[in-house]
């Protein structure tokens, strides 16, 4: 049976990707008492990278705002891995995301937007969180954008 959460990715057309492998030494996901941390999501799609480059560069705000959207549904899919049901969500308590950036781009905030706007529409006011805008030189694999997340979950009954 899907959750709450699923249905609701859902019923925008999306569906819960499988866990981006690790490009390095580290998990995708380390869960902490009730809160689980994910490692920083890139945009892969089916295992590639839609697209690279800088935003503000190779890559416009509006794609990259995209972009973030699916690195916050890879973040998902992450937490899901450690949590085992997305329903258990107490709160996203803070999102950071990175945003390759060319010298002269200062839009990062509403680059993240995407991934901010994806945890609203599918958690509603769980999704409401506290998050870091950051301009980076450049990402892993040429990524545009990066988005890492700290969730809380309800405890276990």
């Amino acid at each position: 049976m899907t959750g709450r959460v699923e249905a609701a990715l859902a019923e925008r057309g999306l569906t819960l990707p499988q866990v981006v492998p690790p490009l390095a030494a580290y998990q995708p996901a380390v869960r902490s008492g009730v809160h689980v941390y994910t490692a920083g999501q890139l945009p892969m799609v089916e295992g590639k990278l839609p697209v690279t480059g800088k935003v503000g560069g190779e890559v416009t705000p509006e794609e990259a705002k995209d972009l973030a959207r699916i690195c916050a549904l890879n973040a998902l899919a992450a937490v899901k891995s450690v949590a085992g049901d997305l329903d258990r969500i107490a709160r996203v308590v803070k999102v950071v995301g990175y945003v390759a950036s060319a010298a002269d781009f200062t839009g990062q905030p509403a680059v993240l937007n995407g991934a901010s706007e994806l945890l609203g529409e599918v958690l509603g006011d769980k999704g409401v969180h506290a998050r870091s805008a950051v301009g980076v030189a450049v990402l892993p694999l040429d990524a545009p954008v990066e988005v890492e997340l700290l969730v809380e979950l309800e405890p276990e009954a």
